[in-house]
């Protein structure tokens, strides 16, 4: 019988089905392409099912799944087949929901794969003995261009900032008319009128404490750096993280001398810091310490269905793939609670709201 699965579920398990089948992984460059020359041979996937750990062991031949109440070989083919299927139908498909193909789901009960979504508490996908099967396992996330991503950080009321309004002081009713205008998440068309009528937005502050310390462990200015390159978004449509920072050096909100931005790239250091905690796993509102959680890096399916593996021990060659592959997205303004002038002791507060993700293409 045939189900319904997202095409970010239907990513997930391809890239667990194409790993088996080719027994290698290729490093991916900052440009989403495989490094050639650095191709890493994969021995073992294990992976959490809601009933227990499997390991799929790779042989010449066959995959070998040992788990607490299953030993089975299934011929790697069978493997590549299926792939193939689900490759096609997320391609073929103009839906966010795919529909299984023939003769998958059979295949998943032989295999004994019930959650297409590894069920782990880590935030990994699955983890990955490079080498040999005795190797050290390693935790990958996997991202895949074939549909809807999860962002890098996923916004939400702690990730917002506070601008406090300033220059002329309005009048309760003026308030009420800035913001009455527009849709709801015409926030753009509220931060102009602010501007026509007089006043003005001064970064303040992160809205959340905890937050703020997490960005203070990058860097104390961390959170009006991140501030400034959002309000920027906003008014000018930019949305990738290295135009964001191109502009940023030019604007210079930090104040800080010439050398430090063109000669030490302080800018462009500092940005892929925070994009590399928050592949780490730095959440806004989770106290972050900077110690490495159980996330080595992503696999990461390219719109043609490659695995390209990104990890953190080649940690420049993650940060760029990071920095020129980030944008800023708009959250929602409903969920987030910014967007609108908002009184507290007495002056006015202008949130917005920080959300980061992959390109999707």
């Amino acid at each position: 019988m045939a189900f319904e699965a997202s095409k970010r579920e239907w990513g997930e398990l391809y890239a667990f089905f194409r790993l088996l089948v080719d027994g290698k992984v290729y490093a991916g460059t900052s440009d989403v392409v495989r490094n050639e020359a650095h191709c890493i041979p994969v021995a073992m996937v294990q992976r959490e099912e809601h009933d227990g750990t499997r390991q799929y062991i790779i042989e010449d031949d066959d995959i070998h799944i040992v788990g607490e109440n299953m030993d089975k070989h299934i011929p790697r083919e069978d493997f590549e087949m299926v792939a193939g299927l689900v490759l096609e139908a997320i391609r073929g498909s103009k839906e966010n929901e795919v529909t299984s193909p023939d003769g998958v789901e059979e295949f998943l009960d032989e295999v004994a794969i019930f959650d297409l979504e590894a069920k782990t508490d880590d935030r990994t996908d699955f983890s990955i003995a490079f080498y040999t099967v005795d190797a050290p396992l390693r935790g990958f996330c996997v991202r895949s261009r074939l549909g809807m991503m999860l962002p890098l950080m996923d916004g939400g009321r702690s990730a917002n900032f506070k601008f406090e309004q300033t220059g002329i002081r309005f009048a309760a009713p003026t308030v009420n008319k800035i913001n009455a205008f527009g849709e709801e998440d015409d926030v753009i068309g509220r931060m102009l009128m602010l501007e026509r009528l007089g006043g003005s937005l001064k970064y303040n502050d992160v809205a959340d404490k905890v937050f703020r310390s997490n960005l203070s462990l990058i860097d104390l200015h961390m959170g009006r750096l991140l501030a400034e390159m959002t309000r920027l978004m906003w008014l000018d449509g930019i949305t990738r993280v290295s135009d964001l920072t191109e502009e940023i050096k030019k604007l210079n909100p930090l104040k800080i001398k010439d050398e430090l931005i063109h000669k030490h790239h302080y800018y462009e250091y500092k940005i892929k810091e925070f994009l590399l905690a928050l592949a780490n796993g730095m959440r806004p509102a989770k106290i972050y310490d900077g110690t490495d959680s159980a996330i080595d890096g992503f696999l990461f399916v390219t719109g043609a269905g490659e695995v390209l593996c990104y990890q953190r021990s080649d940690r420049q060659e993650f940060a760029d793939f990071l920095f020129k592959n980030s944008r800023f997205e708009k959250g929602s303004t409903e969920k987030d609670k910014y967007g609108y002038l908002e009184r507290e002791n007495g002056v006015y507060f202008f949130k917005l709201n920080l959300k980061v993700a992959l390109l999707k293409r």
